[in-house]
């Protein structure tokens, strides 16, 4: 996937078009209207901004998504990982819990993750 990172208000425009879709042009204008008080050109703007990078297409009117949200976060994710850990899942677990105690169920999460993996 390409190099992907949204601003608040691309987010903000990226979760109507993730619940929504597949929803039609018309209706992706008056959902932005009530929720992000943009105007038609401001929609269609962003939308095509956001196609051109490869996240949305719009197709005879039909909006829809090319990356899914938890594709998206999923790659989020990993680049915040290789960027600030280089790439390292121990190191970044390990600076997170040093600030926030992991749970039990957490945990049993994340032993249960690994299982899986060594599994396969």
């Amino acid at each position: 996937m390409k190099d992907i990172k949204l601003g608040a208000v691309e987010l903000k425009f990226s979760e109507i078009i993730w619940e929504n879709q597949p929803l039609s042009s018309g209706e992706l204008v008056k959902l932005c209207a009530e929720k992000l008080e943009w105007k038609k050109s401001t929609t269609y703007t962003v939308l095509k901004k956001l196609s051109e990078k490869g996240l949305f297409k719009n197709e005879g009117g039909i909006v829809t998504a090319l990356v899914s949200k938890e594709e998206y976060f999923s790659y989020q994710s990993e680049s915040f990982v290789e960027e600030t850990f280089g790439g390292s899942l121990p190191a970044f677990i390990a600076a997170f819990s040093k600030r926030k105690k992991l749970s039990e169920k957490e945990i049993a999460g994340i032993r249960a993750l690994i299982e899986s993996y060594e599994e396969n």
